[in-house]
């Protein structure tokens, strides 16, 4: 991945750290993440989250008279015998699916240099997402991952399930630094029985996932959803700072001022995004790529009704 992969200074570092939760263990802030991302799914997202993910199947629901139009593959002829008139079967989605959303908790998410972290970013669309789902009875389950995953909450339905896992997201301090997505595909790999829709956010800061990334699409439904900060786009002039590596504390004294340097750093947060579209198009995967203090509302609103 190169030096730049992490780095940022130690101010900003510092800034980014995790922001305590409230004295009630949180409840207000899984309040607030809440009533801001159901009045999202109920207004703008539960239409298209329903038609961009389909159901397992089609189950039958009734029977009706024929009309002009219907299809003829359906005419239930027993029925019809019977009843002396044309019938024909009526068949609805079966909507049973379960989603996964695996959240990378590597200590290079606490990165952002706005009025948003890369982590906060993955809590606010983590809460969109599980909530969709749960407007459409779906299942829902979180995986919080470093170099290994720390924290598994199998899929269940019920907007308290949705609350629990808010609550835990938000809360939650991992025991590593570092990123090793091979090892939450593995563990999706190992434990889903059935075709699910996986999303995974991180910022792919990583190597070595393709190969299990892979695997995982040819059975489930798999969209990543990569988050960056716009300080990682570009270095800005800033005289001689002293860098540190957020997962494995290693410093490096850069000049910002220095044209190279700034060239190297832009090229290597190109070539990290131009590289995870690569391995999710060769995995045969969707991927969608998001900036902290970005409207990312719209940029999933327009991901569903695409596919929709």
């Amino acid at each position: 991945m190169g030096f730049f992969k992490q780095l940022f200074s130690k101010q900003d570092k510092a800034t980014s750290a995790n922001v305590p939760l409230s004295s009630d263990g949180g409840a207000t802030a899984v309040r607030h993440l809440e009533i801001k991302s159901k009045k999202l799914t109920n207004h703008l997202f539960t239409g298209e989250y329903h038609s961009a993910f389909k159901g397992v199947g089609m189950v039958f629901k009734e029977v009706k008279e024929y009309t002009a139009g219907d299809d003829i593959r359906f005419i239930d002829w027993n029925v019809s015998a019977r009843m002396g008139n044309t019938y024909s079967k009526v068949f609805e989605e079966e909507r049973e699916l379960s989603v996964y959303i695996l959240v990378d908790a590597s200590a290079s998410n606490l990165f952002g240099t706005g009025n948003q972290s890369k982590k906060e970013l993955i809590a606010e669309i983590t809460a969109v997402l599980a909530f969709s789902a749960a407007n459409n009875n779906d299942k829902t389950g979180l995986m919080l991952c470093t170099d290994t995953v720390e924290k598994y909450i199998p899929p269940k339905k019920g907007r308290q399930h949705i609350l629990y896992m808010m609550k835990v997201l938000l809360s939650f301090q991992p025991k590593a630094l570092k990123t090793d997505l091979s090892k939450a595909l593995q563990y999706l790999n190992n434990n889903s029985k059935h075709k699910s829709i996986v999303f995974i956010l991180s910022d792919f800061a990583d190597k070595n996932y393709e190969h299990l990334l892979r695997v995982a699409s040819k059975k489930h439904d798999v969209i990543g959803i990569q988050v960056y900060d716009k300080a990682e786009t570009a270095l800005s002039k800033m005289g001689l700072v002293e860098m540190a590596d957020a997962e494995t504390g290693s410093t490096r004294w850069l000049d910002t001022n220095n044209l190279a340097t700034r060239a190297a750093w832009q090229e290597q947060h190109l070539w990290l995004m131009h590289e995870t579209k690569d391995i999710f198009k060769r995995a045969g995967a969707d991927l969608l790529q998001i900036a902290t203090g970005e409207d990312y509302v719209k940029v999933l609103q327009q991901f569903f009704i695409k596919r929709g």
